[in-house]
């Protein structure tokens, strides 16, 4: 189940040009579970329409403190909210909300709520660094108002610069982060993601089909649930919030960038496909040019890459976690228990990746949970998010920071 799941999200929207990617916004919270109640200020209408939302959240719009037969809409709608967001929150919003104005329905409701409130900026640049502007979201920011911060890029107009609204995914990232319970909060984990690629010369590589999608699933799960993420990855995909990014390309370049900060995480989650081989290269200025393919067909000579997941499993401190994962076509279980004595790991995640809808490249991932104690779990064909949550569940188990399941599944 997601972190938004039946969560009550009142979803502001002010007068800024920002206004149509709340839409987005809208769409993803509802697609997560959430029960979603638009509140469109007289500003934002000019901008988008109230249908338009009213057709996507999980009640009509909002628009006013006089068009509900409640009286008093604002109470109700601050004491029923987990959250209150507000994408994109103007210059106007900030100044009204911190100076304790309510000026209509949403600055009201802000100010009638106790839950959890998020506010995105989105402004032009020069707005944006306004001296006022600053000193206002400096002070919701120590009332404990979470801000998501404004991108640099485009802004309306043609002009660039600091202001632009946050992502619509970086945005429900961080409502899911602050909705989900921080069990693994003061850990720090260390993720690798994707496929590592062996170079033969300037333009080619031996590689594999690994996109890095569990991995970064598991890197926002893990900052979602208040770990501290290093996420070494050879994929180039949307940064999880908060998470550490290092990019590497060979397994020899994981291998140094994981190895630098072995001894200082809790946790690794080894959801990388590394390279078992690499071409074996006598002179290394031939990854810098190119073969012809008129000279006929080169002949490569392949060894062993370094094995990273052994290497960790050797220097394992006592109370650190490590978790494999093992990607077969048969023999599943006696390969991953095989994995989990042999390389000294705590977990082994392990899946059939030529089952359908399996492993490499989808969205979706079925995988069994093999633990150093003989626990068995299975977990079904989900979203790699979902996947991500229930091995993350089994570190929290592993850690201390859960209780350890009632049942088991699984042979």
């Amino acid at each position: 189940m997601s972190a938004l799941a039946g969560r009550r999200v009142v979803l502001g929207v002010s007068g800024g040009i920002a206004a149509y990617k709340a839409v987005e916004v809208c769409r993803r919270l509802v697609d997560a579970g959430a029960h979603v109640i638009p509140v469109l200020t007289a500003g934002a209408q000019r901008f988008v329409g109230a249908t338009t939302f009213s057709a996507l959240a999980s009640e009509p719009v909002r628009t006013s403190l006089w068009d509900d037969s409640d009286p008093i809409p604002h109470t109700r709608l601050g004491q029923s909210a987990d959250l209150v967001l507000v994408a994109p929150a103007t210059a106007r919003l900030l100044g009204a909300y911190a100076a304790g104005i309510s000026s209509d329905l949403l600055t009201a409701t802000l100010l009638a709520t106790r839950a959890p409130v998020v506010v995105c900026p989105a402004m032009h640049t020069e707005m944006w660094e306004h001296p006022a502007v600053r000193d206002n979201v400096a002070l919701l920011r120590r009332r404990g108002v979470h801000v998501v911060d404004p991108e640099a890029g485009r802004l309306a107009g043609g002009d660039g610069g600091t202001g632009r609204l946050a992502s619509p995914g970086r945005i429900v990232a961080a409502v899911e982060a602050i909705l989900t319970p921080h069990d693994l909060a003061g850990l720090t984990i260390l993720v690798s993601a994707g496929g590592t690629r062996e170079p033969i010369d300037a333009v080619r590589v031996i590689t594999n089909r690994s996109s890095g999608k569990q991995g970064y699933a598991l890197a926002s799960e893990a900052a979602r649930r208040g770990a501290s993420v290093v996420l070494v990855t050879t994929v180039e995909r949307e940064p999880p919030v908060g998470a550490e990014v290092v990019v590497v390309e060979t397994a020899a370049e994981m291998e140094e960038a994981i190895m630098a900060r072995a001894d200082t995480v809790d946790v690794v989650v080894m959801a990388a496909a590394v390279a078992d081989f690499r071409p074996k290269l006598t002179d290394p200025a031939a990854t810098t040019v190119k073969f012809k393919k008129d000279a006929g067909p080169p002949e490569i000579v392949l060894e062993a890459t370094p094995d990273i997941l052994a290497a960790l499993g050797r220097r394992k401190r006592p109370g650190q976690i490590l978790v494999g994962f093992a990607a077969e076509t048969s023999d599943l279980l006696a390969n991953a228990r095989a994995k989990l004595g042999r390389k000294n790991l705590d977990l082994v995640v392990a899946n059939d990746v030529s089952a359908p809808g399996v492993g490499f490249d989808h969205d979706t991932n079925a995988v069994t949970l093999v633990g150093a104690g003989g626990a068995v779990q299975n977990v079904p064909l989900a979203e790699k998010r979902a996947v991500a949550r229930a091995i993350l569940d089994a570190v929290a188990v592993l850690c201390g920071r859960a209780p350890e399941p009632t049942t088991t599944g699984g042979p």
